[in-house]
């Protein structure tokens, strides 16, 4: 199993802690299905996922998840206000063509947004911008700017800017250390590698 496959069940592993049993889960950018299959699973919620990729697509059916093939902002106004207990956005905002559209989409379809990424201002990263001129190769970004589909790394502090400027309620935060298995208690903007937050609109708390 590849490291960032590893350090994904991290993740998983913390959203599935949260979503309470038999909870209405849409899953954004779900890929292959494995989230809303443990899901299922271990806490026996109503899963539907989205993806664009045909072949993640024929994966996730193979699970036995329910599943619409289209773009993410496009399928999110079908739903009514509040159709979801949760709303999940897992290691894919970094990719988000308009993420504010879709972070509100999200939070008007769900009560709860789970929403988890890369911070961009992990000190290698800033590092290795600062000495070398270029972003740092590893496991999370194995590819050259001109090989990736990334258009929005983001950093803690600007999410968290963005979030408090939007009225939008940081429930829950975790932040991982840069291997993602343990906990960043210090100074997680420098520090962290992954962050996975729980959000909502004051409504819903």
């Amino acid at each position: 199993m590849k490291r960032i496959d590893i350090k994904r069940q991290v993740d998983y592993q913390m959203i599935s802690e949260w979503v309470v049993p038999k909870s209405r889960v849409l899953d954004l950018g779900c890929g292959r299905g494995f989230l809303l299959e443990k899901l299922k699973q271990e806490r026996r919620v109503y899963g539907v996922g989205v993806d664009n990729n045909a072949e993640k697509i024929s994966s996730c059916i193979t699970r036995g998840i329910t599943v619409y093939q289209g773009d993410m902002l496009k399928l999110l106004k079908e739903f009514r206000d509040q159709s979801f207990d949760w709303v999940i956005c897992s290691s894919t905002v970094h990719e988000l063509s308009m993420p504010v559209v879709i972070i509100q989409e999200a939070l008007r379809v769900g009560k709860r947004l789970a929403m988890g990424f890369i911070n961009y201002g992990f000190w290698l990263n800033r590092l290795s911008l600062f000495w070398r001129g270029h972003q740092v190769l590893n496991e999370v970004y194995p590819l050259n700017w001109q090989e990736r589909s990334t258009a929005n790394p983001v950093s803690i502090k600007e999410f968290e800017s963005f979030c408090k400027k939007s009225d939008i309620n940081i429930n829950r935060a975790i932040y991982f250390d840069h291997s993602w298995q343990k906990i960043c208690h210090f100074w997680p903007q420098l520090f962290s590698g992954y962050a996975l937050y729980e959000l909502s609109r004051p409504q819903n708390t």
